[in-house]
């Protein structure tokens, strides 16, 4: 079988900040090495100050590397003109944890789901481009499950799970090949997480979707992953498919994270406690 190609890597993604009163920087992201296959989904996990957070957003280009490279499609994002940059924005879009924060509460869903199309002057003007505009965040809003109706609410009308679908609609208006997940279940309840991840994964086999999955539910990262990636103090400890790494995992911190996942069934916690011990 011809392995995927990889739409997202980083090679030796290394970040440091200069910390006042401090003599030596702080360095939250130490010589990184991640890809992303086409079509599948990597998760990076580890706890709060890992460097996950940090890793994303130079993905996303909103901090800049001190040292290392990131590639989307084969092209270094950091040789890249302004405007080759504003272009290779339509290719990586984002969703963050609290849709909420995202999203303007002034503005209709119809148009923070067209922001993008606007931004990237994909839509045409006048009586015409209102139409079609229309058309496609009518077309957005039914991929996610949403009625047409919808368009004219506002945010606040709208539940957690409700206003994260609206913000996977919004993602997917200039239609995509790497959408990154930031903590996209974490502000919402157990069965509303389920209906999220049911639509990511429905949505991903649908339009081929890339996604690289920010997370420190484990659960989830097993449900929805198919690599991922573990980070500690900026590092990446241990990393490859998922069955692989959570069933046998070779770091001992890896052991110590999924010991700490809580298990419905007495007997498997115990094996896994014992594991992890």
């Amino acid at each position: 079988m011809t392995a995927p190609e990889t739409i997202l890597r980083t090679s030796q993604l290394y970040k440091e900040f200069r910390v006042s009163g401090r003599q030596d920087p702080f360095v939250a992201v130490d010589r990184v090495d991640l890809e992303v296959p086409a079509g599948r989904t990597l998760a990076i996990v580890g706890e709060s100050g890992s460097g996950k957070t940090t890793v994303t957003r130079m993905m996303l280009g909103l901090l800049e590397p001190t040292a290392g490279t990131i590639e989307l499609n084969g092209r270094d994002l950091a040789q890249l003109t302004t405007r080759e940059m504003f272009e290779q924005r339509r290719q990586m879009q984002v969703v963050f944890q609290d849709p909420f924060s995202s999203m303007n509460p002034r503005l209709r869903v119809a148009d923070i789901v067209a922001e993008p199309l606007v931004t990237h002057e994909v839509a045409l003007r006048g009586r015409r481009g209102r139409r079609e505009r229309d058309e496609r965040v009518v077309e957005l809003l039914t991929s996610v499950g949403l009625d047409a109706d919808d368009r004219t609410r506002y945010p606040h009308e709208f539940s957690g799970g409700q206003r994260q679908r609206i913000s996977i609609a919004r993602a997917l208006a200039l239609r995509p090949k790497l959408i990154i997940l930031d903590e996209p279940t974490s502000a919402l309840d157990v069965s509303v997480q389920s209906q999220v991840l049911d639509l990511l994964g429905s949505l991903q086999d649908e339009y081929g979707l890339s996604y690289v999955f920010v997370s420190h539910n484990l659960a989830v990262v097993r449900r929805l992953a198919d690599q991922v990636a573990v980070m500690r103090s900026g590092a990446v400890v241990e990393s490859g498919p998922v069955h692989q790494v959570f069933d046998e995992p070779e770091s001992d911190y890896t052991r110590t994270l999924l010991g700490a996942v809580l298990e419905p069934d007495p007997r498997r916690s115990r094996r896994r406690r014992r594991a992890a011990a």
